[in-house]
């Protein structure tokens, strides 16, 4: 299993946030939204100045590529809890 963060912030902003916060998996970054927006998760111009950013969501993405479990929210400080993906992820095998 392999944990990934993208979002819409240049390299150099998502590496020293990643930095900054102790973070060990890859924080990527998708500047044009490309994947962002395949997963339909763009919030148009809610960001800083009214830049586009990343809904706040959490993907379980098989080795296939076939997304097995998604959590949403409009809310940037509500997020799945750690046992909640891992309680996904082990329903989806």
């Amino acid at each position: 299993m392999q944990i990934a963060a993208i979002s819409v912030d240049p390299v150099e902003i998502s590496r020293g946030h990643a930095q900054k916060v102790g973070y060990t998996f890859p924080l990527l970054s998708d500047t044009g939204a490309v994947v962002i927006k395949r997963y339909d998760v763009l919030h148009g111009g809610a960001g800083p100045k009214g830049n586009d950013i990343a809904r706040p969501a959490e993907f379980y993405v098989d080795a296939e590529g076939t997304v097995r479990w998604v959590n949403l929210t409009e809310n940037i400080a509500v997020r799945a809890r750690p046992e909640q993906a891992l309680a996904a992820i082990d329903a989806a095998k």
